[in-house]
């Protein structure tokens, strides 16, 4: 089915696009910014709200988008893949056929799930997980001296771990009180060494994620983890949970206190809102606030199914990015949320959207004819503006950028200096940055004058909470996905990753001497000084 699917290049608005591209909206003309169009060009959400007065579109083109997402199916593509239908192909090339259902894991609060089988696993997993949790409170799981844990050691790597960590860090003022979370992801020692240094493991429960079971970062790094356990005097048993496929090599009871299932139509990078990211903030915030998290997910879910792109922030932004990409010939995006809670969602989404649609061929096997995914980079506001906004403003590369904001603080707490709050300095930075790039600014000398043209888009929210992160990371799957239809290319697997690992083996067999023979990996070794 999906290969019946049109790219962007085929489409009758693409012509039309093309030629609105050769003079595009200039936001630097006199009046460009007015007062109308800076209220008007808002799209309106549940959770968040999308203020784009400052890309360079105008009526017109937001209606030539508008074509582009319907003889696309945009939407008719993210309802059959909500549905169930196999997405993870390419043309009649072995691929991994797959359903794609990361939506059915926050699929519970509708009285007609999207997948209805798909959620009933979900709602089964969760129910496991809130029992769980109930002992944990209760004291029904504890070590063997009857004291509670304290502490999960996350361990994972890519979407097991991004996703999860970029949450965590965002929503801590929610955490349960003497809760904490420690994540290890690289297969550095130097990485589990720095967390086992930190912890007391006889209060400490170690979670273990990889799909396969045979993920060979995180295997390495969990036998680290138990061989400290073990040194301690502990029982691994009693204190590693697994999340993991069904009837993989770590679904095994007598090596772990308690598995949980990631199914195999949920992809790495899109786990957050399975049991990937739901026992790590299971954990962290308690069941009722992990349900929040769920609810703001699976209300962007909903929104996405607006075919008017004026009306769905998610594919308004996924929209504008096309736009900006393969018609303004923008290379980068640049997500900069202005809430230090958000320091590490650029990270997840650096990894969701690169190794989603960082893709060469169409899922018709043909090769793409236009660039597909962006670079995706970004730090949070203002600590950016320090750094790289110099770049932004004045330098030779065009970045679209995209802004993150709340109107309030998550903590509430504040004090006015110099007659302003720190989250109204905060907001005022974060809008006095999206015009600066916009409107930019003459001067006699060069070294003060500013382009302009810049654009950047706001996501402008109430408070950094449970829900609306919820939101936020639905939202932007919701983006890489509509982007990936739009370019026709399978956005769920990641053959790209494949080559490195399996010459890593390689490596690894020359150095641990199973081979004799000469080869470039033994030759690039003794170039490295490493025998």
């Amino acid at each position: 089915m999906a290969n019946a699917w049109k790219s962007i290049q085929d489409c009758e608005a693409f012509g039309t696009l093309k030629r609105l591209a050769e003079h595009p909206f200039d936001l630097t003309a006199q009046r460009a910014l007015t007062p109308e169009r800076l209220q008007s060009c808002v799209c309106r959400g549940e959770v968040f709200d999308l203020l784009y007065p400052c890309q360079r579109v105008t009526s017109e083109v937001l209606d030539g988008l508008q074509s582009l997402a319907d003889e696309c199916a945009l939407v008719d593509q993210f309802a059959e893949m909500r549905s169930g239908a196999v997405m993870n192909r390419i043309g009649k090339f072995p691929s991994e056929e797959r359903q794609v259902l990361h939506t059915a894991s926050r699929d519970l609060f509708s009285p007609v799930p999207a997948c209805e089988a798909a959620t009933n696993q979900a709602k089964a997993e969760l129910e496991r997980l809130k029992a769980f949790l109930h002992e944990l409170d209760q004291g029904e799981v504890c070590n063997a001296d009857g004291e509670a844990f304290e502490t999960l050691i996350h361990i994972g790597i890519g979407g097991s771990y991004l996703g999860p960590l970029s949450i965590y860090e965002a929503l801590l003022p929610y955490q349960k009180k003497n809760r904490k979370v420690f994540f290890i992801s690289n297969v550095d020692p130097d990485d589990s060494a720095a967390v086992l240094d930190q912890v007391d493991l006889s209060k400490s429960l170690v979670l273990v994620v990889s799909k396969s079971g045979n993920t060979l970062e995180t295997l390495s790094n969990e036998n680290l983890v138990r061989s400290s356990l073990k040194e301690a005097g502990l029982d691994p048993a009693r204190h590693c949970l697994a999340v993991t496929g069904q009837s993989s090599p770590m679904d095994n009871p007598d090596r772990y206190l308690r598995s949980f299932y990631l199914f195999d139509y949920i992809g790495g990078r899109f786990s957050s809102t399975s049991m990937v990211g739901a026992v790590t903030l299971g954990f962290s915030l308690g069941y009722e606030q992990l349900l929040e998290f769920l609810k703001g997910a699976s209300l962007i879910d909903y929104t996405a199914m607006e075919k008017d792109i004026r009306k769905n922030p998610s594919m308004l932004l996924a929209m504008l990015g096309i736009w900006n990409h393969n018609f303004l010939d923008m290379g980068t995006v640049a997500i900069l949320p202005y809430s230090q809670g958000l320091h590490r969602f650029p990270a997840h989404l650096q990894q969701c959207d690169m190794e989603s649609n960082g893709k060469s061929v169409q899922r018709s096997s043909l090769p793409v004819q236009l660039k597909t995914g962006p670079i995706v980079w970004g730090e949070p506001g203002t600590n950016g503006q320090h750094a790289f906004y110099q770049l932004l403003h004045q330098g030779t590369e065009d970045v679209a950028v995209e802004f993150i904001g709340f109107r309030r603080s998550q903590r509430g707490k504040d004090m006015v200096v110099k007659g302003s709050s720190s989250q109204q300095k905060l907001v005022a930075n974060l809008l006095a940055q999206s015009l600066a790039l916009a409107a930019g600014k003459d001067d006699e000398n060069p070294n003060r004058s500013f382009q302009g043209n810049r654009v950047s888009s706001i996501l402008m929210g109430e408070q950094l909470n449970p829900k609306s992160m919820g939101a936020l990371v639905s939202l932007y799957e919701a983006k890489i996905v509509f982007q990936g239809f739009c370019w026709n290319v399978n956005s769920f697997d990641q053959e790209g990753v494949q080559l490195g690992k399996i010459l890593a083996v390689q490596i690894l067999s020359v150095m641990q001497e199973e081979t004799e023979e000469e080869s470039t990996a033994a030759a690039f070794l003794k170039a490295a000084g490493i025998k």
